[in-house]
């Protein structure tokens, strides 16, 4: 009898510790591993991995959310994280612009319907948006490098015009703006109260989208700005190369890599077949729709959640969206692995890194001067960033992705400088090709300013594999 009222016991304490350790899994407070094809989830390497929200494998609707980047809760972010004896010197932003409007339409359909005006009681919101609008209203007399005075400081049209942006990509850059300023000015004090024009430096290319993309960030980051101490410089090319933009070579790079591009869209079978079908629905040939590069539009529809546009032979369906995303998605695996497009990225990062730590150098130096740095633009400025940087397993740059350099000196010894590399909220300094061996060579917790340095001086022009030592033999060398 004992005997038996023992085993009951046991019985009923493991049916407990079973039921505990489902329990446990299922609200994820420990961690499942799931494997597919064999393949352990710990083996991919990703940037930023998140096991309780990411699919175990690639699914083209999670990605093409991501894209979106949808403005929700505050987003975790290690901006600003350095040692106690540490002190923040400059920061460098590279942002993309918000959220926008198409730029190309799908022939013979109608055009989404997305209100471009900013409207405070309408999602998505934020608390800064009324007084936002307010402040550009009194920006008309704000003094920027031509043409830049000639566009709207935020977008006011019922109809979204081609490219502008919506009331989606406003929040997104005052989120942006309200967490740096959280981080660099209330916890690190990066600016005086009083700071001047001449501690700023603010560029932006000369589309609307990405002016008011800067403007908002930086209404986040500096509430009620003083208007007469905002300069902003135009630049003209998207790489934001300045004077350095003619680079034969780079332009042979991207010939090559469009190839590649070109060849595998005519290997995917599937993709051509739901091209067919499109094109049947909207009554054109196959050639003309994809030349009016239909993902863009449907982007619009699939964030906004916006029904795919439909005609009399029928709709364009979440089935062709996903074949689309889909072969993005395998295009970006073959760029990485062919690395035509890093031959292209190298050369056409290599100006915008060059500047950057010419002002870092002057930051470190004493200098005082545009210790903060907002570049607005593209995410053709920074996906080449990214690639160059050696981030290979950095996602396509979403809506209001931001890429920053933070510059930090060591109070302890304040003639060594350190930077950290921060991409969406996300420290990927030791991913970089200039620091990720560096806990293996050095016991110091940050990576020094002279291994970026020696990357953009040297080691960008070893990576191409070719004998140049500056920018110019290697943009013009023979024999490519």
């Amino acid at each position: 009898m004992l005997f038996r009222n023992r085993f009951l016991l046991l019985l009923a304490l493991a049916a407990l510790l079973a039921f505990l350790s489902l329990s446990l899994q299922f609200f994820h407070l420990i961690p499942v591993s799931t494997a597919k094809n064999g393949v352990s989830s710990k083996s991919r390497k990703r940037i930023m991995p998140d096991p309780v929200t990411e699919p175990p494998g690639m699914d083209p609707l999670y990605e093409a959310l991501l894209y979106c980047n949808i403005p929700s809760v505050a987003e975790r972010s290690l901006e600003g994280h350095a040692p106690h004896h540490f002190k923040l010197v400059s920061v460098h932003v590279f942002i993309r612009h918000g959220d926008r409007y198409p730029l190309y339409v799908i022939p013979k359909t109608k055009r989404p319907e997305i209100d471009c005006t900013l409207v405070a009681n309408r999602k998505p919101y934020h608390p800064k948006l009324e007084a936002f609008v307010s402040h550009m209203s009194k920006g008309s007399g704000a003094s920027f490098e031509s043409p830049l005075h000639f566009l709207p400081l935020y977008p006011n049209h019922p109809l979204c015009e081609m490219g502008e942006l919506t009331q989606t990509g406003v929040v997104q850059h005052l989120q942006n703006g309200q967490l740096l300023r959280d981080i660099y000015l209330k916890k690190h004090k990066l600016l005086p109260n009083d700071w001047s024009a001449d501690q700023l430096y603010l560029e932006t290319t000369g589309k609307s989208r990405t002016l008011q993309s800067g403007l908002a960030l930086l209404y986040g980051f500096l509430p009620d700005f003083d208007w007469k101490k905002i300069y902003f410089r135009h630049q003209p090319s998207a790489l934001f190369c300045s004077g350095n933009c003619y680079c034969p070579v780079r332009n042979q790079y991207l010939e090559k890599e469009q190839r590649r591009q070109y060849l595998l869209r005519l290997k995917n079978s599937q993709l051509e077949r739901a091209y067919g079908e499109m094109a049947k629905i909207v009554d054109i040939p196959t050639k003309q729709l994809r030349a009016a590069n239909p993902v863009d539009s449907m982007l619009c529809h699939f964030c906004h959640n916006v029904s795919f546009p439909c005609t009399r032979n029928g709709c364009i369906g979440m089935e062709h969206f996903k074949v689309i995303k889909t072969h993005q998605i395998e295009d970006e695996r073959e760029r990485r692995e062919k690395k035509l497009y890093l031959g292209y990225a190298l050369l056409g990062a290599h100006p915008i890194l060059n500047q950057t730590i010419s002002r870092m150098q002057r930051a470190a130096e004493g200098r005082k001067e545009e210790i903060f740095a907002l570049y607005s633009a593209h995410d053709v400025t920074l996906s080449p960033l990214l690639s160059a940087l050696g981030l290979t397993e950095a996602r396509f740059p979403r809506f209001a992705a931001r890429l920053i350099f933070e510059l930090w000196q060591d109070r302890e010894k304040p003639s060594e400088h350190s930077v950290r590399i921060l991409y969406n909220g996300v420290d990927v300094t030791f991913h970089t090709s200039f620091c990720q061996d560096h806990h293996k060579r050095s016991p110091k917790p940050m990576c020094p300013l002279e291994n970026l340095v020696r990357f953009v001086k040297r080691d960008m022009f070893v990576a191409l594999g070719s004998s140049s030592t500056n920018y110019y033999d290697a943009c013009h060398r023979e024999g490519f």
